[in-house]
Order: C-alpha cells, then structure tokens, then sequence
C-alpha cells in the first residue's frame, strides 16, 4: 500500500513535466501531400516551435525547427536539407549568424535588419548577409489586402518580388484573391521559384568553374563546382543557371538537352535560342554537347540574372503553415504558382491543458480514499499485517 501511494504521488509530480515536453505535434500531411509538392517545385522551409521564442533562443529554435522539417519532408527537389526559415524582427546581427549557422542560409520576414536584399528592383544582393533580410515585394495573396496596381508596378519593375500567404489566421480561414492569381499566371516575364532556389541560382551564378571546347562543329560545354564555390556556399542546391553561348551566326543542328521555349517559368535543364544566341540552362556537372553548322568561334557571355533569362522572380512564402492540406488545396489549379511553406508543428489542444491538474486531484483522491477504507474497517497498523504473508517458522519480521 506504501508503494502504491509513493508511486501515485510521483506519477503526479511528473504529470506537468511530461506535458511541457510535449506541446506540439506534426502535420500529417507534409508526408502524404508533402512530396508530390516538391517535386512539382515548392519548398518546404522553417517558421518556428510552439513554446519556443526566437528572441530568447534563436539557436534552439532554429535547430529544432530544422530537425522537425528534416524528419518530415525533403526540402526541394534540388535538396533535402532546408535552407529558408521566417525570422521575426527583433534580433541582433550576431543572432542571425546563430541561425546561418544552423544551415538557414535565407531569412525571410520584415525582420528589421538595416542591410537585406530586394526590397527594389535595384536592391540586388552582393554578399550572403544581404539573404538574411529578404525584402517583401508584391504584397499579400490574401483577398481585400492584395493591391492589383501596387503589384503590376513591381512585376514591370522586375527583380525578384517576395510576396507571402497564410491560409489561417486564428480562427479565420483566409481567402485569397482570384484576380491576382489570374493575374500572376498570366505573366510570360515571371520566373516563379522559391525562397531556397533563387538563392541557389544567385550563389552559383556569382561564383562557378566553367569548361569548353570546340571539337569540329561540336561545341562542349559544361559548368562545375569549384571546391572555392563550395566551401563559400556549401549549402546551396544544384540547381539549372541559365547561361549566354554566341556561336557567331552557325546555325544550332541539335543539343543533348530537352529544348525550352520563352514560355518555360519553372527551373529546369534545357535549352532554346534567343536570336543568334544560345540560352543553356544546366546543373553543376552537366556536360553539354553543341551540335553546329560549321566550325566557327564562339563566346560564352555569361549567366543571366534569371532562369530561361525572365526579366522578374516571383517567391510566394507560405507564413506559419500549420496545416499543409487545407492551406495548400486552393491552389491546386495553379500549378504555376510554387510555394516556400514556411512550416510549424500543430500545437496541442488547448483543452487538454487541465490534464496535469486531473492527475494530481486523483491522486490526491486515491490517498484520501485509502486512508478512509483503512479507517472504518479499524485496520491500523496492527490489523494491515494481517495481509503481509508469514513464512512458516519464521517470527514476525519475517
């Protein structure tokens, strides 16, 4: 009967802790519709944990939000690890260093940071540090926020535009707004990407190790990580980075690449003529091979600024996505639009906070019961022995 008592009272001391431990749950759904999502081109990022702050323990955060992604879902179709997460305003300069560190190489969000990155279409960034205040561009896809006009303005501007969406704010569904979604798909000049892959394009586009070579008419061509390249961004993903060929007025036969057309707004390798010239659009490692008329000089120009060399970038960040089904299902008809889901675990149900409190008054009401069975059957101490078994011959203690 001691027993059973010590052991009621302690499931019922560590009844909160074990509660604390456990405050939120994962979203079913990144592994069921997660997948066909990434590789149709979303990204799968970080936003934060219920029952941790980003002001207070930005490394713990960060860490823990990148484990629960990881276990969960493949960040994007160029690369498992996440690289995006939601940063709120408030932290120092050293902090988000803390959470690059972590592997969250983009920090989206008005986080305050006085340096940052397409906040204008002139506003093009020059070092890492610039990715970790992502500018907010093109406004909200939620109905009555969204401005048609303000939006037109910044698409023409050109540059990258990151606009945002959040499915559910406290108990109200969001609605987004149809014209703007018509209005985005309609677009021909816009690369749609996300948070993760325009950074990718970026790092690779500002540092490469290219090689080629004419053999007869074939022009050879292929780009490379150098281990410089990697070591400066280890974490970016391979992703295809357009790339400028003048072959001088030969005439194209054949590329072993599929071909693209000016319509393509999604990453992917291929190629297509732009004029004279040849667009390539390869991952690191690619080898291209160049069928021309005739033996002529050529000149690699360079990279474009954008895939399929687009005038503009378009990123959609899904805010605190808690609920990938119902905030993702609206737009299955828009498969052009493509989604950074900054994601959060669910948290518990706030009803089952009494749980802890429920453990202690039944404990407390076992011991009370106990105590008064053993009182009106006039037990005491003396009369409880008479349950303890006794070896034959042996005395009392035993």
């Amino acid at each position: 009967m001691r027993v059973v008592i010590l052991l009621l009272l302690l499931s019922a001391h560590l009844a909160p802790v074990v509660a604390e431990q456990d405050q939120w749950r994962s979203d079913g759904w990144l592994s069921n519709l997660g997948p066909p999502m990434v590789a149709d081109g979303d990204e799968f990022g970080c936003y934060g944990i219920p029952g941790m702050d980003w002001i207070t323990d930005p490394k713990g955060v960060s860490a823990t939000c990148r484990t629960y992604v990881e276990s969960n879902i493949a960040a994007s179709r160029w690369g498992s690890e996440p690289v995006s997460t939601y940063v709120p305003e408030g932290l120092s300069a050293s902090d988000h260093e803390i959470i690059a560190d972590q592997g969250f190489t983009v920090h989206g969000g008005t986080n305050g940071l006085v340096d940052g990155a397409w906040r204008d279409s002139a506003d093009i960034p020059s070092e890492a540090l610039d990715w970790y205040n992502l500018g907010r561009r093109g406004g909200s896809l939620e109905l009555g926020i969204a401005n048609i006009d303000t939006l037109v303005e910044e698409l023409d501007a050109g540059g990258l535009l990151n606009m945002y969406w959040q499915g559910r704010i406290h108990d109200s569904i969001v609605r987004h707004d149809r014209d703007v979604v018509a209005l985005l798909e309609a677009r021909e000049d816009v690369w749609f990407t996300t948070w993760g892959e325009a950074w990718s394009y970026w790092a690779i586009e500002r540092c490469n190790s290219i090689s080629h070579s004419l053999s007869g008419s074939t022009l050879n061509f292929s780009s490379d990580s150098s281990l410089h390249c990697l070591a400066a961004e280890p974490m970016r993903w391979n992703v295809p980075v357009t790339w400028i060929i003048d072959v001088n007025g030969s005439e194209v036969i054949d590329v072993n690449l599929p071909e693209l057309s000016v319509n393509d707004n999604h990453a992917r390798e291929g190629w297509r003529l732009d004029g004279e010239r040849v667009l390539v659009s390869v991952k690191d490692g690619t080898n291209v091979s160049i069928n021309l008329s005739e033996s002529n000089d050529y000149d690699i120009i360079g990279t474009t600024q954008f895939f399929n060399n687009k005038t503009t970038a378009l990123t959609i960040a899904g805010h605190a996505t808690s609920d990938l089904f119902s905030w993702s299902k609206r737009f299955d008809n828009h498969p052009a639009l493509l989604f950074t889901w900054l994601v959060i675990p669910q948290e518990l149900d706030y009803g089952l906070s009494w749980l802890p409190y429920a453990a202690i008054a039944v404990a407390a009401t076992s011991v009370t019961v106990i105590l008064l069975l053993v009182r009106r059957e006039g037990l005491g101490y003396e009369g409880a022995e008479a349950f303890m078994p006794v070896i034959e011959g042996g005395g009392d203690d035993e």
